[in-house]
């Protein structure tokens, strides 16, 4: 029989699911004042965090907006990505991960809300920002976002199809939805003096159409610092405690705290610390924010040809709460959860206290929120060395550099930025159980067939001039520029030193003469410019000169950056150098042929399901060759078991694009190393201004060697995966693993209760325990000078192991007296799951 407390609990627990389901399918007043979002007349402390449907799959989707609730957020955001949904004009496509309504439906399904972000230019280091490339090459578009009226037709038809879909399903707050607020453009304040008056014609147009659309919600512009009534204007950025909105009438809204960063082929691993993530949230609400949004809070995956830069990974991590492949990214994960929980109980003071500053100097602040029920403080010592000691209504304080201690009584501080107290979770790798990988793969290969642009320049379309890539609506990554130059014997360029010189957009290139490959080359992330020149050796009577351009994504940012041309710019030139003499024969007017695509990719038949599961010819088993260009392989393989995020380890290979059954997951280059410099072994001082080159990893390793693969594109029995080789590589060593919690360490203050957990799996052992002023981090924890009296490994052991989650109450009367004195005390764990 329950008990009476039980029964209590259950029917508290039936009310407020009961109340969450009312609010969210009921129509509710979504409105602002000068201090924050107001949802049915009650003026709310928001904290959400972004969730980018098409980087995840609909699988995916509930467990991160669980995980996302669970770390108490309010609200998941997203962008709304226009080039996925209208690849060809007028065609649209809102299948398995583009369907948005789904996506918001699973939003409101777990009583969050939601905040859409229309654009629609996105950035997001998505390929072209966003924007449909058919969009640019248009007749009667010069350029984008700024006053063209094909554009801005364009742009409006997109907005009003989302915005009616939406309200279709009744999805607005106004309706009953779960959408409290919508964003047209992206960040414009950023570029909008590069466009002179038509730059603010086009934000004002931006802003009545948006309005006209009548959808219930207000509507927010981002980065804007002019952003015409009624949008609001908000913060993007690592820090956003100094932002005023351009209307006392505006609250202070922060859409992106980037949590990380994004992260490119050959660039290094980008880390922000809890602390500091916190640091700036906290930091935040000190000075009078209420609703901040963390950019992002899983990143996920770029399938496909998604990701933008160009040079950007396949991976789009971002060091977030929740990591690539849906764990929890622990401690930032658990450090920010604490930090929600204080700051929503808080809401009422937050909200409609009397706010007043004491200024300690040094960089050190003590703010009060005063109501007539009570006040709550924030101490802030933005100092980058020194911790602060202060007397504040006559009680003693310690704030640590470059942190925030909340005290919702003024009087007793119940979260610091600075310490940390959820667990640190080290993620491992494991092999593929089902079968004994990479040994039980068996390849089979063929190349891609390169004759007619190679050796016959056979395209099919021609032009006489070098086009911009672009021109082909972004159909494939792969452009074939082809012409030949008929050299007469007595020709003035004629050399024993003559070269090709090829000027690009920074694109990959493959250059083949006569036939042969005579190099190939390709730059990084930021370099929009580059030159190929290499010793040609040409014949009396025609050459056959073939360039294969290669995009790495589109450039998604930038003043004018749809503008900029992609591919072989020019000029081409053949350059024969006689001593100090050189003579150009200019290539760039010839007629060039054009071949767009690679032969194993039209009609997928090289790697789609229907394609690839019975179809042998072609194929060769014997002689699997390595390092060898412009070649497929294929294999099959069985589904590691259990649950467990699954990963491709492409060790070995150079760049290419890789499908499991059918799927696309992704562009893969391992053989592009990070660079060698810039990382360092010792830990992250969290102390201080956090930019993108600030504790990085990972340097002179491969920038991306794991790509993920969705359970969801698993199958019980075979699985396929097809690999495109462009440039070389030994497909030996490729082998499937799974991630899990390898191990969970804690190192947590005094008076706070530790959470351990291995996520599903048992804890199996306590490998340190130490409750004093233990010393290192999880992995290579010490004894420090002083710790409990009595051994402490057995009541870790008792508590935690053979459990998935324990619960460790730090305090002398369960672990024991110290020898510590005064010294805060921490209790350091490392467990093994």
């Amino acid at each position: 029989m329950a008990s009476p407390r039980s029964i209590s609990y259950a029917f508290l627990l039936c009310f407020i699911i009961q109340t969450v389901f009312i609010s969210l399918s009921s129509a509710y007043n979504v409105s602002s004042d000068g201090r924050a979002i107001i949802i049915d007349g009650r003026r709310r402390v928001l904290l959400s965090g972004s969730i980018h449907y098409p980087r995840s799959t609909p699988e995916m989707w509930p467990d991160l907006i669980r995980k996302a609730k669970a770390g108490g957020l309010d609200a998941i955001e997203t962008y709304v990505f226009w080039n996925a949904h209208e690849p060809s004009r007028r065609q649209y496509d809102f299948s398995g991960n583009l369907d948005l309504i789904r996506f918001i439906k699973t939003i409101q399904d777990e009583g969050l809300y939601a905040v859409l972000r229309i654009g629609p230019y996105v950035c997001a280091e998505w390929n072209y920002g966003g924007f449909p490339v058919w969009l640019h090459n248009m007749p009667g578009v010069q350029e984008l976002r700024t006053v063209n009226e094909v554009f801005m037709n364009e742009m409006q038809n997109f907005t009003s199809l989302i915005v009616d879909m939406v309200k279709q399903e009744k999805l607005f707050a106004s309706q009953g939805g779960p959408i409290i607020l919508a964003q047209i453009e992206n960040e414009y304040g950023n570029m909008i003096s590069n466009y002179g008056e038509a730059g603010k014609v086009y934000i004002d147009w931006c802003a009545k159409m948006a309005d006209s659309l009548d959808i219930g919600v207000p509507w927010i512009m981002c980065q804007e610092s002019d952003a015409p009534q009624p949008m609001i204007n908000t913060c993007n950025g690592w820090y956003c405690d100094s932002f005023t909105p351009n209307n006392p009438n505006s609250p202070k809204m922060w859409t992106e705290n980037w949590t990380g960063w994004f992260k490119s082929w050959g660039g290094k691993d980008p880390h922000r610390t809890a602390e500091d993530l916190a640091f700036s949230v906290a930091r935040f609400f000190q000075t009078g924010g209420t609703f901040q949004n963390y950019y992002m809070y899983h990143g996920g995956t770029n399938f496909g040809r998604t990701s933008g830069g160009p040079y950007l990974t396949t991976t789009y991590d971002y060091d977030a709460p929740l990591d690539e492949f849906g764990n929890l990214n622990q401690p930032k994960w658990g450090h920010l959860k604490e930090l929600h929980n204080v700051l929503k109980a808080m809401e009422k003071t937050l909200t409609h206290g009397n706010v007043s500053t004491t200024d300690f100097g040094n960089s050190v602040t003590a703010t009060v929120y005063a109501t007539e029920e009570g006040s709550s403080c924030f101490f802030g010592n933005a100092n980058t060395t020194g911790d602060a000691a202060i007397t504040f209504q006559g009680s003693d304080y310690v704030v640590p550099a470059w942190s925030v201690s909340i005290l919702p009584d003024c009087k007793t501080e119940v979260y610091s930025t600075a310490k940390v107290n959820a667990q640190t979770s080290l993620i491992v790798k494991k092999p593929n159980q089902a079968e004994n990988e990479p040994s039980s793969l068996k390849w089979v290969w063929r190349p891609e067939v390169i004759d007619e642009p190679v050796v016959q320049g056979k395209g099919s379309f021609a032009a006489s001039s070098l086009i911009d890539q672009k021109v082909i609506n972004d159909a494939s990554d792969y452009l074939w520029y082809m012409t030949s130059v008929d050299l007469k014997p007595d020709d003035i360029i004629w050399s024993d030193n003559m070269t090709l010189r090829v000027n690009t957009s920074g694109i990959v290139l493959h250059a083949y003469v006569n036939g042969e490959h005579i190099g190939s080359q390709w730059t990084k992330y930021g370099v929009f410019k580059d030159v190929f020149e290499q010793q040609v050796k040409l014949n009396p009577g025609k050459n056959q000169i073939s360039l294969l351009s290669v995009t790495v994504g589109l450039q998604n940012y930038g003043p004018m950056f749809d503008m900029v041309r992609t591919g072989i710019t020019g000029p081409v030139e053949l350059i024969g150098r006689k001593g100090d003499e050189s003579v150009i024969k200019d290539l760039s007017s010839h007629k060039w042929s054009y071949k767009v695509g690679l032969s194993g990719l039209e009609e997928q038949k090289f790697y789609s399901t229907v394609n690839t599961n019975n179809e042998t010819s072609g194929w060769f088993a014997d002689n699997v060759p390595t390092n060898s260009r412009m070649t497929w392989y294929k294999t099959t393989f069985k589904a590691p078991l259990g649950n467990d995020a699954v990963v491709l380890d492409l060790q070995g290979m150079g760049k290419g694009f890789a499908w499991v059954n059918g799927q696309n997951i992704g562009r893969h280059w391992p053989s592009y190393l990070a660079e060698e410099d810039g990382c360092s072994s010792d830990a992250c001082d969290y102390r201080g201004q956090y930019d993108n080159n600030k504790c990085v990893t990972n340097c002179g390793q491969p920038s991306q060697r794991w790509y993920h693969v969705p359970r969801s594109f698993l199958q019980d029995d075979v699985n396929t995966l097809v690999l495109f080789e462009e440039f070389g590589g030994n497909p030996s060593l490729v082998n499937f693993q799974t991630l899990a919690v390898g191990t969970a360490c804690g190192n947590a203050y005094e008076e706070k209760t530790l959470e351990l957990s291995c996520n599903g799996r048992p804890i199996s052992a306590i490998k340190f325990a130490s409750f004093g002023d233990p010393q290192g981090t999880c992995g290579s924890f010490e004894v420090g000078t002083c710790e409990a009296e009595k051994e402490i490994l057995p009541i870790l052991q008792q508590e935690c192991v053979g459990k998935e989650t324990c619960y460790i109450d730090i305090s002398e009367d369960k672990l024991g007296k110290t020898s510590c004195g005064s010294i805060v005390k921490r209790l350091a764990v490392e467990a093994v799951c």
